[in-house]
């Protein structure tokens, strides 16, 4: 892989991306942490990115090993999505992988954010426990079965599939948990199943205290769930650190998904899961969750706008168009074909 050409990023301005699409060579350079500390003191655009440990915000592995030149990434670990939204609506972090209902409904109130990247797509599964107590959708009524919030994309997805399978949406018993706290819950009986990101499915299956029932990507194929949200000062004053983290994150991507193994053993500083959990993730299947297309678009966002709008989650639409800034992912997509 190669390195970025410092040069060229000088010379980069957001227009010049956009309208002229200058070529610029990126690639993760694989250094130690130390090497990079020692780099970020000259002079880099500080950020503080907020994210949660899970296979969703994988792309956070840039932190340490993507050479960035004018951007400082400083990783904020939060323990559920509303703890992350809070922090960017009050303007204690610049940045943050949110869930798109949470994105949403973050503009919807006024907040000065917009989405600038997708932080993966698919990703999410319904893990139900060990045995023949539920076989199949079907067998879910009556059922309690644990979601992060109602403000989650896999809030939407469970109400899809129920759907498609002709079952009302109360039909199960909802229970708002943290994603950590899931599998210890349907190993002690509390809960009949769950929907959440990974890698607590992959960690479900591996304690065999669960199984997959159904994984996201078949309810809704390529949908999108956590979207990088930024403050909308932090965009204005710094447009070349969001290029270049734009840049970063879909080149970290692309080595995620050449090498996933390896991208399984950097998680462990930001994921704080054994790497043979998360390599479980990213390859059983491999399209279990994908970095590839990390383009924001407005069909994605309108389509989840439509879910939350027919559930009562919202009241009213968000302007899409305004929301979504897809300059910086689209000038990355165009320097790296």
């Amino acid at each position: 892989m190669r390195r970025i050409n410092r040069r060229q990023f000088t010379r980069l301005g957001l227009g010049a991306m956009v309208v002229g699409g200058l070529g610029l060579s990126s690639g993760l350079l694989l250094t130690g942490c130390g090497e990079r500390s020692a780099r970020e003191a000259a002079g880099r655009v500080p950020l503080k990115l907020g994210y949660l440990p899970i296979t969703d915000h994988l792309l956070l592995i840039a932190h340490a090993h993507y050479d960035f030149v004018h951007l400082a990434i400083e990783p904020v670990k939060f323990g559920s999505w509303p703890e992350a939204a809070e922090a960017l609506r009050a303007g204690a972090i610049d940045a943050a992988f949110l869930l798109t209902p949470l994105g949403l409904t973050l503009r919807g109130q006024g907040s000065p954010v917009q989405a600038v990247l997708l932080g993966h797509r698919n990703g999410s599964v319904l893990t139900v426990a060990a045995g023949d107590r539920v076989a199949e959708v079907g067998d879910l009524a009556g059922k309690t079965i644990a979601i992060p919030s109602r403000l989650s994309t896999h809030y939407l997805l469970l109400r899809r599939l129920l759907a498609e399978r002709g079952l009302p949406p109360e039909s199960v018993r909802y229970l708002d948990m943290a994603p950590p706290e899931m599998v210890q819950a349907l190993a002690g009986g509390r809960i009949d199943g769950f929907i959440v990101a990974e890698p607590f499915g992959g960690q479900a299956e591996l304690q065999q205290v669960g199984r997959v029932l159904i994984l996201s990507k078949d309810i809704w194929p390529d949908h999108i769930c956590c979207v990088l949200n930024m403050r909308q000062e932090f965009i204005d004053k710094n447009p070349e650190a969001v290029a270049e983290l734009a840049a970063g994150l879909t080149a970290t991507g692309r080595f995620i998904e050449a090498n996933r193994r390896r991208a399984a053993e950097l998680s462990v500083p930001y994921l704080g899961q054994r790497p043979e959990v998360i390599e479980h993730v990213l390859t059983r299947p491999p399209d279990r969750v994908t970095y590839h297309d990390l383009m924001p678009r407005q069909a994605d966002f309108a389509a989840t706008q439509e879910l939350m709008l027919r559930s009562g989650l919202s009241r009213r639409e968000v302007d899409i168009a305004t929301y979504l800034e897809p300059a910086f992912a689209r000038a990355a997509v165009e320097a790296n074909p």
